[in-house]
């Protein structure tokens, strides 16, 4: 089942999504901030420079201009005599920037004139401007100095040019920020409320679980980190409610077989009781069998929960594996003959691994264990040893029956039969073939279940090998 957040939940902003939203924000705002001054700047000195380099243009054009006409007049006479004549000639020699508007660099009262004894023949027109804050270039003719040209430096000029160009850039530049910063508004609160909607999707999810709720699950949506952490977080809702049920069914089987052979050990007491049965060797002896029965479940059930712990007692040493199996198979072949089954075996000398001699008859005993107990009479056992590369490699096999192929994963659960019967006449508590499973990889070993070619089960033991010495 999935998550529906609804009404509060999906308009309630979340700290992370806050946190997004301000730092997205913040960070946009001072870049935007940044470009302000850096292009502000940046258009103040790249359109002083410009107009520094125009003037100059100007200021030289106008200079060959006046040199022309004093070599025509031989003097400024002329000039000064006539003083109206000035914006004529500087009109004349650096015409218009537009065909509707002068050039606001080459209006007359922004050049002066004086001659070679440094007297004014045109005078600055701007009354807040001084001789020493212009600019003076010599006119020259024949390397003799005739005069000097002056004119405003750009910055002057600037002042009454803010209002035509600087107001209308840095006007520009305002709309384009003010429009950067509403974008960088919407992607935060978008992006924010994207990620926060998800967070608390997973904080939602997290509490359920905490609560007991296995059931839930997140929708999954596209292939992004948040999407496979969502389907992380299904797998572990399923492991959980997995592991809950198993759990489960483990009490469950464990309180029934439990209470199998406290039912026998009560009935014969009372039996004994009410003077049914006498009171002698024999009947202690049953009562005797059931108690050990019961010790032999509780023993392997504390060996289990041990291996689920990793505290299981098992103290790893050199060891030959050849020596510890065919020592147990030795003294067990006169019991196999009496359950009318054949043993042969194939063991390789000195096969060494790190082993627990006693974990191992434990081993070697759940396997006879469960041959004996599912093998039809007449029937075969086929035991081999051999060296793999670094590995132990050991087969174990019976006859028939088989167990289908679909069910051989499962023969390590615990309590499992195949049959599904509960009965100690099928073959014990079903707790063998688990204690084997966990003693195999308590030695760092793997265990894998096959069909038997013989017609029953095959089972596949490796371990790691070490040196002789």
């Amino acid at each position: 089942m999935g998550i529906n957040f609804r009404h509060a939940r999906y308009r309630r902003l979340s700290r992370l999504g806050f946190k997004l939203f301000a730092i997205i924000l913040s960070v946009n705002v001072a870049i935007s901030g940044a470009v302000f001054l850096a292009v502000s700047y940046s258009i103040d000195r790249g359109f002083l420079d410009y107009l520094n380099k125009a003037q100059e243009r100007r200021a030289m054009r106008l200079a060959e201009g006046l040199t022309e006409r004093w070599q025509h007049h031989r003097s400024w006479q002329w000039l000064a005599d006539d003083p109206l004549r000035w914006p004529t000639i500087v009109y004349h020699e650096l015409g218009r920037g537009d065909e509707d508007r002068p050039s606001p660099l080459g209006e007359a009262r922004d050049f002066a004139l004086r001659d070679a004894d440094d007297d004014f023949v045109v005078e600055p027109r701007h009354a807040e401007d001084t001789p020493d804050s212009w600019h003076w270039m010599p006119l020259l003719d024949n390397e003799v100095e005739i005069g000097s040209l002056g004119f405003r430096p750009p910055q002057q000029i600037m002042k009454r040019m803010e209002s035509r160009f600087l107001d209308r850039q840095r006007s520009n530049l305002s709309l384009i920020v003010v429009s950067l910063g509403i974008a960088s508004l919407l992607l935060a609160g978008g992006l924010s409320w994207w990620l926060g909607r998800r967070a608390r999707a997973l904080a939602a999810g997290a509490l359920r679980l905490t609560k007991g709720d296995y059931h839930i699950r997140l929708p999954v949506r596209g292939r992004d980190e948040l999407s496979r952490l969502a389907r992380d977080f299904n797998v572990l809702a399923y492991t959980l409610e997995s592991n809950r049920n198993a759990r489960a069914r483990w009490v469950s089987d464990t309180a029934h077989e439990l209470r199998t052979p406290l039912a026998v050990l009560r009935g014969e007491i009372e039996a004994l009781q009410d003077g049914i049965r006498p009171l002698n060797a024999d009947n202690l002896g049953s009562l005797s069998q059931e108690v050990e029965q019961l010790e032999r479940l509780v023993s392997d059930l504390r060996l289990l929960s041990q291996s689920d712990a990793d505290a299981l007692d098992i103290q790893l040493a050199p060891l030959n594996l050849s020596d510890s199996l065919d020592d147990h198979l030795a003294t067990a072949r006169r019991w196999l003959e009496d359950s009318e089954l054949t043993l042969t075996s194939d063991i390789e000398d000195d096969v060494n691994i790190h082993g627990d001699a006693q974990r191992l008859r434990q081993l070697w005993h759940n396997l006879l264990d469960n041959t004996r107990a599912y093998t039809r009479e007449p029937g075969t056992l086929n035991v081999t040893l051999h060296r793999e590369q670094n590995e132990a490699v050991l087969i174990w096999e019976d006859s028939a029956p088989g167990v289908p192929e679909r069910e051989l994963a499962l023969l390590t659960e615990r309590l499992y039969r195949v049959e599904g019967s509960r009965s100690r006449s099928s073959g014990g508590s079903g707790l063998g073939l688990s204690i084997v499973s966990a003693l195999v990889h308590a030695h760092d070993g793997h265990l894998d279940a096959a069909v038997s070619p013989l017609g029953g089960l095959r089972w596949i033991l490796r371990f790691p090998l070490i040196s002789p010495a």
